[in-house]
């Protein structure tokens, strides 16, 4: 167990929490309402954390005026996507050090003891569990959390469905309709489909999708723990119990279908920690075992649904090419391509380095039958 020391009248201590995986803080001091935002800057960038005792919508001042300390030394856009990608992904990797030394202590129950703090202790519960004692926490993880537990209590609205989908901590939210619209309209296999897999499931969306299209039985997969507690929640919300059977952590469960839908993380790149598992795949892994699985699990006349936004072909982080050669290599070919473009926010942000990428992107359904 990661434990964090720090002095407070007397040497105190407490557990470490991070679940973005920032580093055990080797040095803790105590800050307060009278810390300036250029010290706390100071202190953070040399790798001393601040545990905050002072007034809770004023460490949230302090937050941002670090955030805007950080935001000088924001990358420009480079030459090449590519390099423009990683250099983005390193800043937002060092902004996310060096804000993450404001620390806040949980107490026993959760509670977060501070003037003017809001109660925090069920957030922190759906987030982290029953509590184990004091822990320490960034105060950019807690906001998160808190954030988390307002979408997991007012919900997505997703109009494939016509209902809300409510994502949990840590659980990739469906914002961006367009996949899940290509899943709700795409054709399904002639063949009839007593049964689907969705792999991935995240929130369950995909598999309330096919379930609400007919599909009799739908075996939903994913490797997270919270992803199918979430699932299992939302379809039972919908109603969809008795359709959808929530299962994992391997990929693929036991037996065949007649359609098998994966919506893999779209960039192959690392990701930094469990939260990135649903934007980042390292070496396309979940992609690659996808596709490799795919052609001993489909039915006679079956289909598996892969759906891949060309983004990361875009950045040049995969080629077009080497998609379709690990289609071919897996024993399958491409019976159709359904596509559709992002509306998303991003895309018509001008201030984003990767617009010009992002204005571009394609969303895709590949079709996949047996070769």
């Amino acid at each position: 167990m990661s434990t964090i020391h720090w002095i407070e009248v007397r040497p105190r201590s407490a557990r470490w929490h991070s679940e973005s995986g920032l580093p055990l803080p080797r040095r803790v001091v105590v800050a307060d309402d009278r810390m300036r935002a250029a010290d706390a800057y100071r202190l953070a960038c040399e790798g001393t954390a601040l545990l905050w005792r002072g007034d809770f919508h004023n460490a949230r001042q302090l937050l941002r005026a670090m955030d805007r300390r950080v935001g000088r030394t924001a990358p420009a856009a480079a030459d090449r996507p590519a390099e423009t990608f990683h250099l983005q992904r390193r800043f937002r990797a060092h902004r996310a050090r060096v804000l993450g030394k404001l620390l806040v202590l949980l107490e026993e129950d959760h509670r977060l003891v501070l003037r003017r703090a809001p109660d925090v202790r069920r957030a922190c519960t759906e987030a982290y569990g029953a509590p184990e004692g004091p822990v320490a926490v960034a105060l950019t993880e807690l906001l998160g959390v808190l954030g988390a537990r307002q979408w997991r209590e007012r919900g997505v609205y997703v109009p494939a469905l016509g209902a809300r989908i409510h994502p949990h901590y840590g659980v990739f939210a469906p914002t961006r309709s367009e996949y899940v619209d290509l899943v709700a309209r795409a054709p399904l296999p002639a063949t009839g489909l007593p049964t689907a897999f969705d792999l991935g499931t995240g929130t369950g969306v995909l598999a309330a999708v096919l379930a609400r299209r007919g599909v009799g039985r739908v075996v939903a997969t994913d490797v997270s723990a919270r992803a199918r507690a979430c699932a299992r929640e939302n379809v039972r919300r919908l109603g969809l119990a008795g359709s959808v059977h929530v299962t994992g952590p391997a990929l693929y469960p036991e037996g065949r279908a007649g359609l098998v839908v994966c919506n893999p993380p779209w960039l192959p790149a690392r990701p930094a920690s469990d939260l990135d598992l649903g934007v980042y795949d390292t070496g396309g892994g979940m992609l690659h075992e996808f596709l490799s699985g795919l052609a001993a699990r489909l039915e006679p006349g079956g289909e598996g649904w892969l759906v891949l936004s060309d983004l990361a072909e875009r950045l040049g982080l995969r080629s077009r090419e080497e998609l379709l050669t690990a289609v071919d290599g897996a024993g399958l070919r491409v019976a159709g391509r359904v596509d559709t473009r992002p509306c998303h926010a991003r895309v018509r942000d001008t201030d984003d380095p990767l617009h010009a990428v992002r204005a571009c992107e394609v969303t895709s359904l590949w079709r996949l039958a047996a070769g």
